[in-house]
C-alpha cells in the first residue's frame, strides 16, 4: 500500500511539472510526509522529480540559454545549502504558512496585472526571488514557484521557458541532492520508493506532453499562475 502513496504521487506531480514547469515536489509533498520525516521526504521528492525535468530538458533542448541560468543558480544554491539544516532548528509550521502567503499574494498580482506577464525584474528582485526559493528549497524541496515566475519573465515563447526552467532544476537536483547525501539525508534505503515515483513522474509527464502543444503562450501564463495560489493556500491552511 505504501507504494501507491509515492506512485499515485509521483504521476500527479510529473503531470503538473509537465504542464506548469514546477510544482512536482510542491504535489509529492503533500503525501510523502505520512511516509518519512520532512528533510527525508524532501530529498525523495527531488530525485523523483529528476526523472519528469530530465525528460522535459530533452524535449527543450534546443532552447536552453545558459547565459540566462548561471548565476541564478550559483545564488540559489548557496543559499540552498545553507538552509538544508535548518529544519532542525526553524519554527517550521511557521515558514510553510509565511511561504504560503507569498506565493498566494504573487498568485494574485500576476492574475490580475495587466503588466506582470511582460515586465522584466530590476536585479535585486530577482536575487530575492533566488534567495527566497534557495532557502524553501533546502527546508522543503520546494524552490520552483518564484523561480518559475523569474524565468517566465525572460521567455518569448512555452519551450524558452521550460528549456531554461528545466535546466535549472536539473542542476538543482544533482546538487542538492548531493548534499543531503553527504549530510545522510539521502540514503540508499530509499531507492525503491525513489524508483516507483520516477515511474509515476515519468508517465505522468508523457501525460502533459500530449496536452501542452495545444495550449497557447497565454494558457500556460494562467495555468503557472493558478498553481502558484493554490500552492500557497495549501501551505496557508495545513
Amino acid at each position: 500500500m505504501a507504494w501507491l502513496l509515492v506512485f499515485l504521487p509521483g504521476l500527479m506531480a510529473g503531470l503538473v511539472q509537465g504542464l506548469t514547469g514546477f510544482g512536482a515536489a510542491i504535489v509529492m509533498m503533500i503525501f510523502l510526509p505520512q511516509l518519512f520525516p520532512i528533510a527525508q521526504s524532501a530529498a525523495v521528492a527531488g530525485v523523483i522529480m529528476a526523472a519528469s525535468v530530465l525528460t522535459l530538458v530533452w524535449r527543450n533542448r534546443h532552447h536552453i540559454h545558459l547565459r540566462q541560468i548561471i548565476i541564478p543558480f550559483i545564488v540559489y544554491a548557496s543559499v540552498a545549502a545553507y538552509s538544508v539544516h535548518l529544519g532542525q532548528v526553524l519554527d517550521v509550521q511557521l515558514l510553510r504558512r509565511l511561504l504560503g502567503a507569498l506565493l498566494l499574494a504573487l498568485a494574485l498580482y500576476f492574475s490580475f496585472s495587466k503588466r506582470a506577464a511582460t515586465q522584466s525584474y530590476p536585479w535585486w528582485l530577482a536575487g530575492l526571488f533566488m534567495i527566497v526559493s534557495g532557502f524553501f528549497n533546502g527546508l522543503f524541496g520546494i524552490g520552483g514557484p518564484l523561480m518559475a515566475l523569474y524565468f517566465l519573465s525572460l521567455a518569448d515563447t512555452t519551450a524558452d521557458y521550460l528549456g531554461n526552467l528545466q535546466t535549472f532544476f536539473l542542476i538543482d537536483v544533482i546538487y542538492i541532492s548531493t548534499v543531503r547525501a553527504l549530510n545522510g539525508i539521502l540514503t540508499p534505503v530509499l531507492i525503491p520508493h525513489i524508483l516507483i515515483g520516477m515511474l509515476g513522474a515519468v508517465i505522468g509527464t508523457a501525460i502533459a506532453a500530449r496536452i501542452l502543444p495545444r495550449l497557447p503562450m497565454v494558457v500556460v501564463r494562467r495555468l503557472i499562475y493558478l498553481f502558484i495560489g493554490l500552492s500557497g493556500g495549501y501551505y496557508l491552511l495545513v
